[in-house]
């Protein structure tokens, strides 16, 4: 009998991470000449996976979402797992947003990396979707090979995680 062999595919981001690049962040608001005698707040609920931030104005916040984005960046955290909300307006002039971290696949993701497997038509490739994760089988290494390479190059709107190779 032929071994099989897999790997799974997920999503997610090093929250340690996320609460560095949020901390470099807010240091560096502080100290920035457009920001100097105004309101803003970024704040980190871990717990929730949610960034919630505020500043006075339109301008104000695009820059604080740029400097909060340039931190993630630098830290490795990707932006496709951002799902930054519509600022709502607050009491003078104050715009508030949150941004949700995308920590799992969702079931239409999970489908959608599926159907991509199937589609490439791999010579004894399998793709199972099993809860917040995709499993990829093979009897054949290299095809999981090619399974990975193809996977990175299309868009799922989430960075792809591979892992738990057996």
């Amino acid at each position: 009998m032929a071994s099989s062999y897999s790997f799974d595919v997920t999503t997610g981001c090093d929250l340690q991470e996320v609460d560095n690049a949020v901390n470099q962040a807010q240091k560096e608001v502080t100290q920035r000449f457009d920001f100097k005698g105004s309101h803003v707040l970024i704040d980190f609920k871990r717990t929730d996976s949610i960034i919630k931030y505020e500043a006075e104005g339109e301008m104000r916040m695009d820059a604080l979402l740029d400097v909060l984005r340039a931190k993630l960046i630098k830290r490795g955290v990707s932006v496709k797992n951002l799902d930054i909300g519509e600022p709502q307006p607050g009491s003078h002039d104050i715009l508030r947003s949150e941004i949700k971290l995308k920590m799992v696949l969702d079931s239409e993701t999970a489908k959608k990396v599926s159907a991509a497997v199937r589609d490439a038509k791999i010579k004894k490739v399998t793709a199972s979707i099993q809860g917040e994760q995709v499993r990829i089988q093979s009897t054949d290494k290299d095809a999981l090979q090619e399974a990975i390479a193809m996977l990175r190059q299309g868009d799922f709107g989430v960075e792809l995680q591979f892992g738990n190779f057996r």
